[in-house]
Order: C-alpha cells, then sequence, then structure tokens
C-alpha cells in the first residue's frame, strides 16, 4: 500500500463527503493562533509565504494517487497550518485541475487575501471556503491571536476584493464559542460583514472537537440554529454534534478507544502509532469525548485522553 507524507485520507466531512487532504505547511504554521483549534496552539505564527514543503514532492504523491484511480468528491488543501502560506498552493490546485476531474477546495482562514498573488493562486479552487469569526479588531485579537502584521480591516477588505474576481463558490464559516462571539448582538455585527463579502453559503461551527484551549466551551445545537437567519443567505449549522459514523470511521474510532484502554496518550501518540494526520484523529477524540467514552486530563503540561472507567454506552 502507498504511503503517503502530503495527502492524508480520503476522510469523511459533513461538508465535503469523502476528501482528499493536501497538507502543504508543517504543524501548525499559521498566521493565527485560534483558541478553538483542534490541532493546538501555533508554533509558528508568520505571515511569511515560502515554499515549506517540496513542491515536487507534493506533485508527484498526487500524480501516483491520480493515477492509481485514487476516488474522491473532493480534494481539499486543509491540514496543518494555513495552506496560503505556501508559496505554490495555486500550482497544487492547477495540477490537479489538469490531471483530475474532481472538484478541489481551498480551506483557508482567509487572512492573506489582501494579497493579489495569494488571489490569484486561489482563483484556480473550485470552491474557497473562508472563515470571519470576529467583527472588529478587538474580537479577532481575542478569539483568533492573529500574527501582530494583520489587520482585521484589511482582512475583512482582501475576502471582499477576492469574492469580486473569483468565478468559483466561496463559502464562509463562522466558528462560535460560548461567551466571546456568540451574543445575538455580536453575531449579528458577524452576518452584516459576512452580507458585505457576499458567499453563496455560510456555516455555523463551534468546538465540537477538543479545542486549543480549555477555556473554549462550544455552543449548543439549539443556540446556534436560532442564529441561523441572521445570516444571509440563511446560515447552515454544520457542528457535527451527533455525526453518524461510517462504518471505516466507527472502526478506526474502536481501534483508538482500545489504545486509550491501555494506556493514556496524546493526540500525536494516536497519529503516529495509527498513521493518521492530526485531523483525523481529532475528528475520532472529539466523538469519543461527546459521548463520555474518554476524558482529557493535563500530565506535565501535555493533554493526554484516557479510556472512561465507565463507558457511556453502558450506562
Amino acid at each position: 500500500m502507498q504511503t503517503y507524507r502530503y495527502l492524508f485520507g480520503p476522510v469523511p466531512s459533513r461538508r465535503f463527503g469523502r476528501s482528499l487532504g493536501v497538507d502543504l505547511t508543517p504543524r501548525k504554521t499559521c498566521t493565527l493562533d485560534c483558541v478553538f483549534c483542534q490541532l493546538g496552539r501555533t508554533t509558528d505564527k508568520t505571515m511569511t509565504r515560502k515554499a515549506y514543503v517540496s513542491m515536487e514532492a507534493v506533485l508527484a504523491e498526487l500524480g501516483v494517487w491520480i493515477k492509481e484511480n485514487g476516488k474522491a468528491d473532493y480534494i481539499t488543501l486543509s491540514g496543518s497550518g494555513e495552506p496560503t502560506l505556501h508559496s505554490g498552493f495555486g500550482e497544487v490546485l492547477q495540477f490537479i485541475r489538469s490531471h483530475s476531474s474532481i472538484p478541489t477546495v481551498l480551506l483557508t482562514n482567509g487572512t492573506l487575501l489582501h494579497l493579489s498573488e495569494v488571489q490569484e493562486a486561489a482563483c484556480h479552487a473550485h470552491i474557497v471556503k473562508v472563515s470571519l469569526s470576529a467583527w472588529n479588531q478587538a474580537s479577532f485579537g481575542w478569539v483568533h491571536r492573529p500574527h501582530p502584521g494583520l489587520s482585521f480591516d484589511r482582512v475583512i477588505e482582501g475576502q471582499k476584493a477576492f469574492r469580486a474576481r473569483f468565478k468559483g463558490q466561496m463559502w464562509l464559516e463562522v466558528f462560535l464559542v460560548a461567551g466571546m462571539n456568540s451574543l445575538p448582538s455580536d453575531v449579528a455585527k458577524i452576518a452584516a460583514l459576512a452580507k458585505e463579502i457576499r458567499p453563496e453559503r455560510i456555516h455555523l461551527n463551534t468546538a465540537v472537537r477538543p479545542p486549543s484551549e480549555d477555556f473554549v466551551v462550544p455552543v449548543s445545537r439549539e443556540r446556534l440554529e436560532s442564529l441561523t437567519s441572521l445570516f444571509c443567505p440563511k446560515a447552515e449549522v454544520i457542528a457535527e454534534f451527533e455525526a453518524k459514523q461510517r462504518v471505516e470511521v466507527q472502526a478506526a474510532q474502536e481501534e483508538i478507544y482500545s489504545m486509550l484502554q491501555r494506556r493514556p496518550c496524546t493526540a500525536q501518540d494516536i497519529a503516529e502509532t495509527f498513521s493518521m494526520h492530526p485531523n483525523e484523529v481529532s475528528k475520532y477524540l472529539g466523538k469519543l469525548l461527546r459521548d463520555k467514552r474518554i476524558r482529557a486530563q493535563v500530565r506535565n503540561t501535555l493533554l493526554y485522553y484516557v479510556a472512561d472507567s465507565k463507558d457511556a454506552r453502558l450506562q
């Protein structure tokens, strides 16, 4: 079986079906350090664009995967950090378009879309999903902890400028955290900015997977549903409170649970043991935590996951 360094999945996604991920940056290389990030705190907060990983190696892996009749609903540029930081992400999108009929998605926080070269490269995607979870510089700071060189107003203007030139579909994700940006009056301010950006679809999300900071509290499904009509177009709730598990997902989840029954592990331990991408691990841990089959605990500054002595399914 072919082993890939820069590709992961395809993984089940509520938004994108079975999605093949393409990871273009080292772990946690990003322009932001969001309090809710499922991959933990940003270790390299930067706005420097460069070839973080070998373009030749990435394209070679994609060529092999496509040649071996790789099947997916989408091929998504996402992963361990912000994909637009890679100076060659547009070449990856062009390569996929010229070698495959599978539509491409760029999952970006949208912070670099004020740069014309980033806009031009992003135009090669079929779908570009950007983030908007703040309404001014102050809220941007406490929710996203951005690189000091980032201005919220410039981020918004960049997203609006990109929307004006982009011929594909632009989606927008609003990530809400209880007590931080979830008051209806604050969400209304986010919605007003979203209307100016003019996305085709708007998604509401919250912390249903293990977040970067333990003070992050998810917003209930009922509250999220009550906020959808503030947006135009009306927002969709995508937080997977009760994700329907496919067979292969359930199998992987049970393998992880079985290992945690034997010993506590960090998310990185699990990723290395099962050769999974951190995004995949986060999905499974989130479901196990919601089902109260495992719990998280800090040991020597590291976050470990432990199987609960009483499986919630047996209660």
